[in-house]
């Protein structure tokens, strides 16, 4: 079970030489397979760019500052010219309440969690520092706590939401989650706290932390979309009225957990993980099919990158280098303009530029730390 301590605590400083050495000879096989698939997405996706800089505007500002965020995190600076126009329309993007959103947006937090990720990887010498320290105050105060009259009684406590009344979800919460973990919070921040409530009563586990009627249900260590608001699952029900788990939410929860400081010995964390080995796929996304196949897949390496892990064993005893395997993936559905496409449209998938963003997003975290 993963320890989230790197290995490298333990290496001497003549052998941390050596493996300096070795590393500048011989490239890790993944990052030369990586490098044309990259190539190919970044050449379709400057194709794509709108002349004011957004991609799909007509779907807001979300598709945009994820775009740019990979591009970023493939080496493309704040300066580059595919990045530098979307970071200007993002910037037009920015209201007076703090959030960046479009204007009459129902997503402000979606959009505003994915704003902060694009322009803190863009922050140069203080630049955004007064925009972000903004959109956090926005995006925290959009969160369901006592200022909305719920306390932690309250299932809706702690969560992020979207739509007409904001109903708090785990998909919501997790780029809340994110967006203040990528401005330095840590598991001390009250935000974060809060969310970690609510993180833990969308799952499928009974714990100190979860005693919701679902709890014990379907105890099964996966997640579902939300607990708020009598409780639902994307995946629907089991026969017994539990909601089912699927792999999109139960990677989101993993990865947010770790994020808020809960230990690999938690008994939140450890059934998490049993239900990852479990479900183990790049094919689907378990329990979904289809349904928001790219949205898993960056999901998937997120979280795993989060666990330090560089293997995983299924529950049949066979390893996996999840790495290699989501770039070899990847590389097979990638189309010949170098974009990605998911036949299923639901949630936005059979939006190139979406899909497209996600793919360059997982394979970020597909290089080996090695």
């Amino acid at each position: 079970m993963f320890k989230f301590m790197s290995p490298l605590h333990y290496v001497s400083a003549g052998l941390m030489a050596s493996i300096i050495c070795a590393s500048a000879m011989a490239e890790p096989s993944e990052h030369r397979k990586l490098a044309p698939v990259v190539e190919r997405a970044v050449a379709f996706l400057a194709t794509t760019q709108a002349e004011d800089g957004s991609y799909s505007s007509h779907a807001g500002t979300g598709i945009t500052s994820l775009i740019a965020t990979s591009l970023m995190r493939h080496g493309r600076s704040p300066a580059d010219p595919l990045v530098a126009k979307s970071l200007a329309f993002l910037e037009q993007q920015l209201r007076k309440n703090g959030g960046i959103y479009q204007q009459g947006s129902r997503y402000r937090n979606y959009e505003t969690c994915l704003a902060i990720l694009c322009f803190q990887k863009a922050n140069r010498d203080g630049k955004y520092d007064d925009l972000l320290a903004r959109a956090e105050a926005f995006v925290k105060g959009l969160q369901w706590d006592e200022q909305e009259g719920h306390d932690p009684a309250s299932t809706s406590y702690g969560g992020a939401g979207y739509g007409k009344h904001q109903r708090p979800d785990l998909s919501n919460t997790n780029y809340l989650v994110d967006a203040l973990k990528s401005l330095g919070r840590g598991p001390e921040d009250p935000a974060i706290r809060r969310a970690l409530v609510f993180i833990s009563r969308c799952q499928n586990l009974e714990t100190e932390h979860n005693d919701t009627k679902f709890a014990a249900t379907n105890p099964d260590g996966g997640f579902y979309y939300t607990i708020a608001a009598g409780g639902s699952s994307q995946a629907g029900e089991t026969a017994s009225g539990g909601l089912r788990s699927y792999g999109s939410m139960t990677y989101a929860g993993l990865k947010s957990m770790i994020y808020a400081g809960v230990s690999a010995d938690d008994p939140r964390v450890k059934s998490a993980f049993q239900w990852v080995q479990k479900h183990y796929t790049l094919q689907e996304n378990p329990g979904m099919g289809s349904s928001g196949l790219y949205y898993y897949l960056h999901t998937f390496a997120k979280a795993l990158e989060a666990t330090g892990e560089d293997e995983v064993v299924d529950d049949q005893g066979v390893r996996h280098n999840w790495r290699q395997e989501l770039i070899d993936e990847l590389a097979a559905r990638q189309q010949k303009d170098g974009s990605w496409l998911n036949r299923n449209e639901r949630w936005l998938e059979g939006d190139p530029n979406l899909v497209t963003g996600y793919a360059l997003l997982t394979l970020s975290y597909c290089r080996s730390k090695k």
